[in-house]
């Protein structure tokens, strides 16, 4: 599995793993990846999709997207997010230090993962499927939250037709019915499904990009040990 890695000046406050849209380890991700070591983490995004050959997808080209996803499932996630966590570790940051983005795809990995796994933090920006299976071939995971072990934040668009206002409020009650670790939900009235991708115009929302990332790094600079 290709890594790709970008690393602070001077010593790093903790670790990212960034979690890839559905269109892969792109020009994108990478450059986000880049903006979490800016901000003083080791950050890491891992290629997703080397079980079916590598490689990435251009946006909105759903049928390339869907021959990448051969073989992915919710253990491969698990499996490729533990392998990095080796990585990390080998690097010198415990889970405690870690925290794990996901856009997209990935913020429904953040969730899986953060039900699964104890890390520092994690944050989803509009992740699908978790109250509902998408558009993509995994189940919901909204019966999970009972059992989440990581912090998660979740940032939704009310515009996103993919993942509707009345399954970010569901998402909402059960977290607040049921999960056992600190959480939040935050929607954006006026942002659509992408919101933080700046390569995409048709959907890059400036104020709402702005804003989850300030979410995002002071959830981070929050839960993740020293």
């Amino acid at each position: 599995m290709e890594l790709y890695e970008a690393t602070p000046v001077g010593d790093a406050v903790g670790a990212v793993i960034v979690i890839q849209e559905a269109f892969g380890v792109n020009d994108h991700i990478r450059d986000v990846t880049r903006r979490f070591a800016d901000a003083g983490y080791h950050a890491v995004a891992p290629a997703l999709f080397h079980r079916a050959g590598g490689g990435e997808a251009a946006y909105g080209d759903m049928e390339a997207v869907m021959k990448l996803f051969g073989g992915m499932s919710d253990d491969g996630f698990l499996m490729d997010v533990d392998v990095t966590l080796e990585h990390l570790a080998a690097a010198g940051f415990e889970p405690a230090q870690t925290g794990i983005v996901g856009f997209c795809m990935g913020g429904r990995v953040t969730f899986l993962v953060a039900a699964r796994r104890a890390l520092g933090a994690a944050v989803g920006f509009y992740g699908g499927g978790i109250v509902e299976t998408g558009r993509l071939p995994f189940p919901a995971l909204v019966d999970e939250v009972a059992t989440l072990k990581t912090p998660w934040l979740g940032l939704f668009g009310d515009l996103d037709t993919g993942i509707p206002v009345k399954q970010v409020e569901r998402l909402r009650e059960a977290l607040d019915a049921d999960a056992p670790v600190e959480h939040e939900i935050v929607r954006y009235p006026d942002a659509q499904h992408g919101f933080h991708c700046d390569a995409r115009p048709d959907a890059f929302n400036a104020e709402a990009a702005a804003d989850g990332w300030a979410r995002t790094i002071a959830w981070l600079r929050e839960h993740l040990a020293e």
